[in-house]
């Protein structure tokens, strides 16, 4: 059905422009929520979509539809909305080598249907009551997506995968205080534990209880993986190719200079085995490449799609992500690694903090990197140790600055979003006590 519905679209355009690229898009997803312990929420749902983008006298011009009996209008609104745009450097892809990809389909996604969906999360709820938590919300999500990209270049390239995810949120009250906690599972295949993902959120959850104040002070921080994601959301963003051409980012002109600690490396991995983002291509058409982002604290490229690379008189990173066929390729990583040749021992701290999330890392600014941010679920490190939670604390710095001195702390490796990462040390972190 997608080839011919790309074989239907490419007739229909050829000929009425200078070229043309067409991305077909199919998504099966089940997707349950519950608010508290009832579940109030169920979907199952097929979509299916076409984008096409055309370029003509220099101009791009792009339109969708789901409606798959009008593909015809769809190429004739694109090549209108052509003439509204200016003209300018455009191109789509080259036809290159595909590289296979590995960890990405999990067959189960056929044989799920939804008694066995919400067994898992009816299970999840039922561990963390058990408990002793309040559950406050929860979700299971599962999709199976498949793509297909074809060009005026000869440029023909499918994508399909399979994505499989659960969240819970907690609440519990004792002696008049209250406490939350939030977590997640991520995985390419259908091997999401609720029982464990339960038995650890309730358990932070019930940590967090009897809070101590905090001096304010510069301490040894551990960034637990949403406090760390949260902080380098902003440092990530300065390596988007679009930033660095229009003044955006504090490193422009910085390549080749040492801007994290030497133990350090980065790398955007769109072939990684299970990865969460792993794809034979970007959205649009670019054969999927590793991007050596840091090597050994040194940086070492940016991140970009064909236009933006074009513009820098570079060559594309592959990173030109499209989210759906109703939208057009942005700049986005897809896993990033990092990679750290030592790693420290959580013993190793004698006086610091463990921080589990953050709020407000939205507000960072994001060419100056400062930010400061409440630290959610926290705690005090003596010797070692994970003693005292601690009540509200406020967390500023700068993460740049930070990351020329980050470290990576022994444990697992996990993926949430694009970044796999163990925990993270940053030193002279300021906490402010309240």
């Amino acid at each position: 059905m997608i080839y011919e519905l790309a074989e239907k679209a490419e007739k229909t355009v050829k000929g009425k422009c200078d070229a043309y690229e067409i991305y077909i898009d199919e998504d099966k997803t089940i997707v349950l929520d519950s608010e508290q312990n009832e579940l109030n929420f169920v979907k199952e749902e097929i979509e299916q979509g076409i984008g096409i983008r055309v370029i003509k006298d220099k101009k791009i011009g792009f339109a969708f539809t789901s409606n798959l009996d009008k593909i015809e209008e769809t190429v004739n609104q694109a090549i209108d909305n052509a003439k509204l745009t200016k003209p300018d450097n455009y191109a789509f892809s080259e036809v290159s080598k595909v590289n296979d990809v590995k960890g990405v389909y999990d067959k189960k996604f056929n044989d799920l249907d939804l008694d066995e969906s919400i067994e898992l999360l009816k299970t999840t709820i039922q561990t963390a009551t058990d408990s002793g938590c309040e559950v406050t919300g929860s979700g299971f999500d599962a999709s199976e997506g498949r793509s297909l990209i074809i060009n005026s270049n000869g440029v023909s390239i499918e994508n399909q995968g399979t994505g499989f995810g659960l969240g819970l949120s907690v609440t519990i009250q004792k002696d008049g205080e209250i406490a939350t906690a939030y977590n997640s599972q991520s995985s390419r295949f259908f091997e999401l534990d609720g029982e464990k993902l339960a038995n650890e959120v309730c358990g932070l959850a019930k940590s967090s209880l009897n809070t101590k104040s905090i001096e304010t002070d510069d301490y040894d921080a551990v960034l637990d993986y949403y406090a760390a994601i949260g902080l380098l959301q902003t440092f990530m963003g300065a390596f988007n190719g679009e930033n660095v051409m229009r003044g955006r980012s504090i490193l422009k002109d910085k390549l080749g200079s040492e801007i994290a600690n030497p133990t350090l490396s980065i790398i955007d991995n769109p072939l990684l085995e299970k990865g969460m983002h792993t794809t034979k291509c970007d959205g649009e058409g670019s054969v999927s490449q590793k991007t050596d982002l840091i090597k050994n604290g040194v940086l070492n490229s940016f991140i970009y799609d064909i236009y933006t690379a074009n513009k820098e008189n570079v060559k594309t990173t592959s990173n030109g992500y499209r989210g759906s066929y109703f939208g057009t390729p942005q700049i986005s990583p897809s896993n990033l690694e990092f990679k750290f040749s030592e790693m420290r021992d959580l013993s190793e701290i004698h006086k610091g903090v463990q921080i589990t999330s953050v709020l407000g890392a939205h507000t960072a600014n994001p060419i100056s990197g400062d930010f400061s941010v409440e630290a959610s679920n926290a705690f005090k490190i003596e010797n070692g140790e994970l003693t005292d939670p601690i009540n509200k604390a406020m967390v500023s710095g700068n993460i740049f600055e930070i990351m020329k001195k980050v470290e990576g702390i022994n444990s697992e490796i996990k993926q949430y979003s694009s970044f796999i990462i163990p925990k993270l040390l940053v030193h002279n972190l300021r906490i402010v006590g309240q």
